[in-house]
């Protein structure tokens, strides 16, 4: 999977990885969790998936991720040390950039309008379910050498997300709904609502059935909640 090989993805997560592994063994290091994404699998269209879905990544950012991966796992298996690999859905809450971040900023301004229900499904975390995650399999034995998707476990709609961030901010400027079929021609005379209708519109769905069997951790961030604090970061 050499594919990106001298780009900037394979730079920053195939070569920086490796440089940061070869940083802790040399530092006596004995658990290395990697903060990888779930784009290292294949894509799931309108599936709901877990980490045996088969396939591999179409991008060069998912194929560095997952070949970062394997680099994470063939350390911890020749230097003894215990190591972990977290695909992290997309994450929002304070200090988020994200689709999700730039939709709400969108809503914010009075550029984004209201979207209609299109059934899709989008998988998020909170960063401090993220931190919960990591901590928790740094500090379990039997998470060594394994790779857990940290998400949610319910998806929701682009729609369920927009609706939620009206419903913390002040009353929109924008109250005029945009029919599903107008999305690409809008999308094309808005290069902001280009970017984040392309992120948000399409499924992807994933379910972390395995680090909650395995370990019992489990997403405790409600949604309202986690969208207050973000835009009140």
């Amino acid at each position: 999977m050499r594919g990106g090989e001298g780009g900037l993805h394979w730079r920053v997560h195939v070569e920086g990885t490796k440089n940061l592994l070869a940083i802790a063994v040399a530092s006596g290091v004995r658990c290395f969790v990697y903060f990888s994404s779930v784009k290292a699998m294949a894509d799931p269209n309108e599936e709901c998936v877990n980490e045996e879905w088969p396939g591999e990544p179409s991008t060069s950012y998912g194929r560095a991720k997952r070949e970062a991966e394997e680099a994470v796992l063939e350390a911890g298996a020749k230097h003894g040390i215990q190591v972990v690999n977290l695909r992290l859905a997309m994450v929002y809450g304070r200090g988020s950039r994200s689709g999700l971040w730039k939709m709400a900023q969108g809503i914010r301004a009075g550029w984004f309008p209201r979207l209609p229900e299109m059934g899709n499904k989008r998988s998020i975390v909170h960063v401090e379910d993220v931190v919960a995650a990591a901590r928790l399999v740094a500090a379990r034995p039997e998470a060594n050498g394994r790779t857990y998707i940290v998400a949610d476990p319910r998806p929701y709609s682009t729609n369920e997300l927009e609706q939620a961030i009206r419903s913390l901010l002040p009353a929109p400027i924008v109250s005029w709904t945009l029919p599903g079929w107008v999305l690409p021609s809008a999308s094309r005379l808005n290069s902001r609502l280009a970017a984040i209708v392309k992120k948000l519109t399409t499924s992807e769905c994933y379910l972390p059935e395995r680090i909650e069997r395995e370990l019992g951790w489990r997403a405790r961030m409600g949604l309202i909640e986690g969208l207050r604090e973000m835009l009140e970061a």
